[in-house]
């Protein structure tokens, strides 16, 4: 994981590698959407980490997009793969990233739950999703068997708490967050104990 540094966006938030799609990526309309964000996700990763990785190694995990109401909103793409041999070596700019990190996906959210790193709602619960499951090569093996998770975030608040909200929360459609039916929320408060709700 990366720290951005302040003075950007998702400053000081600890985040996957990763950044805008540019003209050498492809064409969305040509190449589709996934496709092209492969081809930055590895570009991205090269200039943030120095890490080369191939494209067809990037198995999707889920893709998101913000609320509507989001001042600046973004399709993005979740990827694992697993690391390259030799490849462990981490070299970052010190410009727009300031720091990094191995780590595991349970020890990332302790730290945030702890307060000590800043974490934004698809980080946390890629994270969440990831924290069960035990080698890199399980996660890829995990996300290839299924079918990329798809998030498009309603916000409300329940008390002192926000709470973002994606299908088939029985709140996503109605606003109502006490509405009886099924969960698909996280529950995130300013003190980073937050809880991630799914109804199997």
């Amino acid at each position: 994981m990366l720290r951005k540094n302040r003075g950007q966006a998702f400053g000081g938030m600890w985040v996957f590698p990763g950044g805008k799609v540019e003209d050498a990526d492809g064409d969305v309309d040509r190449d589709g959407e996934a496709v092209v964000a492969r081809r930055a996700a590895v570009r991205e990763a090269a200039e943030e980490t120095g890490v080369v990785l191939e494209a067809d190694a990037l198995v999707p995990v889920a893709h998101w997009v913000p609320p509507d109401e989001a001042p600046k909103r973004f399709s993005t793409w979740f990827f694992v793969a697993a690391l390259p041999k030799g490849a462990a070596d981490v070299v970052v700019d010190g410009g727009e990233i300031g720091d990094h990190v191995w780590t595991a996906p349970a020890d990332a959210l302790d730290r945030h739950a702890a307060g000590e790193v800043e974490l934004v709602p698809p980080t946390w619960v890629t994270l969440h999703g990831l924290a069960d499951i035990e080698s890199a090569a399980a996660a890829v093996d995990a996300a290839s068997a299924r079918e990329v998770a798809y998030f498009a975030t309603h916000m409300g608040a329940l008390g002192d708490r926000l709470c973002a909200v994606w299908e088939p929360d029985a709140a996503y459609e109605s606003g109502d967050l006490e509405a009886a039916g099924p969960r698909h929320r996280l529950l995130m408060t300013s003190t980073g104990a937050w809880t991630y709700e799914r109804s199997p």
